[in-house]
């Protein structure tokens, strides 16, 4: 068996490619929308890709099995229950497909997702099971989130319930020494515990992880729903999108390359700009109505936070990091790109009223700021499972993801100061306020962290 597990840090994002040596056939579960990896992988192994197999809908990015079906003619499978607008396989509860030797055995383990399956893996029929891709039902440390609003007609608690029958009537029956390979890891808002281990056994979890250890159903539910993350607002817009036909994404074009003026044509149509270098070099100068979200960080999750998925987006990036830039905002299904800024630098340099510096607070100089203004408008834009442990006193708590719509609840006119835990969310906040208008905005250097070290240093 060639078993070879993929994973795309910066949507925390785990896809598998399965063969069998014997015969050459293989499978690629849960793929990312940019597919050349798995292609050149499968030709050097000698693996044909037959099947490209789906564990549910997915919220968090827009999966790439039309583009490996377009590619190697491979059929797409998802459960039964599923419902798509193109042709794919419904596989049953229990049943099993060889690959040769080894076996892929389909388990319905609905509770994230009403369509969400499981896959036993076998090196031979008769063999204990080697591992099982849990998809979102199982993660290492954690299990999927019930309260997605993907899971349209469903009740949280309703999914809830399916998902403690699931983990204790499908998956927890496998041997202990069964591997655990998830979807995801740390960082995904798909749960709220992930581990940074990238697999683990059934054995393991049962012993270590919160959900699994539940005494009874009642209160694993209460465990389940309770504390998870705000979902990025492009979740129903991608689960909606994995279900659908639509167009293939060219990874090798890049995009196409704009003058200044046809960018602020554009985005006087209502066309967003966003720069994808890091806070540093956006606050030394960038191009005034900027969006900054960095390319070193999430950029597509908190793009896909912050930008609305239905406007076309331009890109301003350091050169050589336009296809980039293109292909992962494309792995969440925001194809709107109409272009790059050319020659970025040159651009700032010829049009220097058309750009603008942003303000960063050392912790001393936020402290400073705070004493000295009376109307200091204070904004904490991390998660509720970071402000519960504490905040800067009087700040208002909007998480990034929601600040674009909650914006109205902070006053424009009034100097604002914005952090998180580190910087690189700050700055994508601060420069949504100046976008939508706020004329005196300013984030903290270091985050809530540095300033508590500071508070607790002085």
């Amino acid at each position: 068996m060639k078993f070879v597990q993929y994973y795309l840090d910066c949507l925390s994002h785990a896809s598998y490619l399965i063969g069998d040596d014997t015969t050459g056939r293989a499978v690629v579960v849960d793929p990312q929308r940019d597919i050349s990896e798995y292609l050149s992988d499968a030709a050097e192994a000698g693996l044909s890709i037959e099947l490209v197999i789906e564990t549910h809908f997915h919220a968090d990015f827009l999966s790439g099995h039309l583009e490996l079906a377009a590619a190697t003619g491979a059929e797409i499978v998802y459960s039964s229950v599923a419902e798509t607008e193109f042709a794919h396989r419904g596989v049953d509860d229990g049943e099993v497909l060889s690959l040769g030797d080894v076996t892929l055995e389909f388990r319905h383990t609905p509770g994230h997702t009403p369509e969400s399956m499981s896959i036993v893996v076998r090196e031979r029929p008769d063999a204990d099971p080697y591992g099982v891709l849990t998809g979102d039902t199982l993660f290492i440390g954690d299990v999927g989130r019930p309260d997605l609003l993907s899971s349209i007609g469903f009740t949280r608690d309703e999914l809830a319930d399916k998902l403690f029958d699931s983990l204790h009537n499908k998956l927890m029956t496998l041997p202990d020494a069964t591997r655990v390979y998830p979807a995801h890891g740390a960082g995904s808002a798909c749960g709220k515990n992930l581990s940074t281990e990238r697999s683990s056994t059934i054995g393991e979890q049962k012993a270590t992880n919160y959900a699994l250890r539940a005494p009874d159903r009642e209160t694993f539910m209460a465990l389940v729903t309770e504390g998870q993350p705000p979902a990025p607002g492009y979740f129903v817009f991608d689960a909606i999108l994995n279900r659908k036909e639509r167009p293939l994404l060219d990874e090798s074009e890049p995009p196409t390359p704009l003058t200044l003026d046809a960018a602020r044509a554009a985005m006087a149509d209502g066309a967003m700009l966003i720069d994808g270098r890091t806070p540093e070099d956006f606050a030394r100068g960038h191009l005034l109505g900027a969006v900054n979200v960095g390319l070193e960080g999430r950029y597509a999750e908190f793009a896909g936070s912050v930008v609305p998925s239905d406007v076309d987006i331009i890109l301003f990036v350091e050169p050589g990091y336009e296809l980039e830039a293109k292909n992962r905002l494309a792995r969440i299904g925001f194809d709107r790109v109409i272009g790059c800024i050319d020659d970025p630098y040159g651009t700032m340099t010829a049009n220097p009223e058309q750009t603008a510096r942003a303000s960063r607070l050392t912790p001393e100089e936020f402290n400073t700021r705070h004493s000295e203004l009376d109307q200091l408008q204070v904004v904490d834009v991390r998660n509720p499972g970071e402000t519960a442990d504490g905040t800067i006193p009087g700040a208002i708590c909007i998480p990034v993801g929601q600040l674009p719509a909650r914006s109205s609840e902070l006053s424009a006119g009034v100097p604002t100061v914005v952090y998180c835990a580190g910087g690189y969310r700050s700055s994508v906040a601060a420069s949504v306020l100046r976008q939508r208008g706020f004329g005196d905005v300013s984030d903290v250097l270091g985050g809530y962290g540095a300033w508590q070290a500071t508070t607790q240093s002085a």
